[in-house]
């Protein structure tokens, strides 16, 4: 579940930075696993390179889905993942410098 590339979004924003196409970067900040401080410092990296970045945008996990898988029969692969605080998004920010 963990650890996929991100090479063909990562070339994507490549190439719409090369057409001048303007992006919003959304990145959804779980607990855990997307909010690793090396991670948030890549990511800032990266969006630096860019020069069509209109916005970037954090969006905290939540468990509000969690009862449709449960309703499924289906292990939910993040039933042990705390929701983001708000916390936890300020301090993304700090480290996006957003």
């Amino acid at each position: 579940m963990y650890g996929l590339s991100n090479e063909l979004e990562l070339d994507f924003a490549r190439y719409l930075n090369s057409i001048n196409k303007p992006i919003w970067i959304r990145q959804v900040l779980i607990p855990g696993i997307t909010d690793d401080k090396e991670d948030l410092i890549s990511l800032r990296e990266f969006l630096s390179t860019l020069s069509n970045v209109q916005k970037v945008e954090i969006l905290p996990y939540h468990d509000l889905g969690k009862f449709k898988w449960e309703s499924l029969g289906v292990d939910y692969p993040l039933k042990d993942v705390r929701p983001a605080t708000e916390d936890d998004v300020v301090r993304a920010k700090e480290i996006l410098g957003i």
